[in-house]
């Protein structure tokens, strides 16, 4: 679920057998989630959000990281709009680069500058820039965050800083499924990162799919996949 600056309230979600297979949905809130409009299908070849939330532009535009898991491709865009999903346009990110990345997540560092993290089967997270609000993107970069093959959600909070949740794993490393660790990382720029806390280490446990906000009360919300038996919901306060 997302929340507009203007307080509207968006769900996406998706309704088909796999992810390769799916179709986007869409339902709004005036009324703090009361009600809710009809279901409203996305237009062909627009998913919604995957895994990870949209944001808002000064403007207004809404930008949806979004991504397609097929056999042959994993493939990442964004799709955008400026009309509270009336309308939209879907925006390429290095699509003809042949490293497989999904499930991206937005960084905002100012109103034109925005910074994209993805998964990747490349055991490091992949990141990607825009200048100019998310209109275009440039190619994919390394970073120097592990990734194994895992889902990750990162966050801008109100004084600035970034904070990423992601499992800080790499092949050989007490390697089970890479996903037995899950830590949180703090950047001032997006670029050096240094962990501020462990929420889980254990050797045969799995611990992933998270997903990051900040509240007004400026406390920070994480929730992931425990075990893949149970939803785990954790709150920090950010020094």
């Amino acid at each position: 679920m997302f929340r507009t600056n203007n307080s509207k309230l968006f769900l996406f979600y998706k309704v088909g057998k796999n992810p390769r297979e799916w179709w986007g949905m869409m339902k709004t809130s005036t009324d703090e989630g009361k009600t809710w409009s009809e279901a409203k299908e996305l237009p062909d070849g627009i998913l919604g959000p995957i895994k990870n939330k949209p944001i808002e532009l000064k403007d207004g535009t809404i930008l949806c990281p979004s991504s397609v898991e097929s056999p042959e491709r994993w493939t990442v865009h964004i799709e955008s709009t400026t009309d509270e999903g009336k309308t939209w346009e879907k925006v390429l990110v290095d699509e003809t680069n042949p490293i497989k990345v999904i499930q991206p997540c937005i960084l905002k560092h100012t109103s034109k500058k925005l910074q994209m993290l993805c998964r990747s089967t490349q055991n490091r997270i992949i990141q990607s820039w825009s200048f100019d609000a998310g209109i275009s993107w440039s190619k994919f970069m390394w970073t120097n965050i592990p990734n194994p093959n895992s889902g990750i959600d990162a966050v801008t909070l109100s004084d600035g800083r970034f904070l990423l949740v992601y499992n800080p794993m790499e092949a050989g490393e007490e390697w089970v499924n890479g996903r037995n660790k899950l830590n949180v990382a703090i950047s001032k720029d997006g670029i050096s990162w240094d962990d501020i806390a462990i929420l889980e280490d254990e050797k045969e446990g799995e611990f992933s799919y998270p997903a990051i906000i900040e509240t007004k009360d400026n406390k920070v919300h994480i929730t992931y996949t425990y075990n893949r038996l149970k939803i785990k919901h954790v709150v920090i306060e950010i020094l």
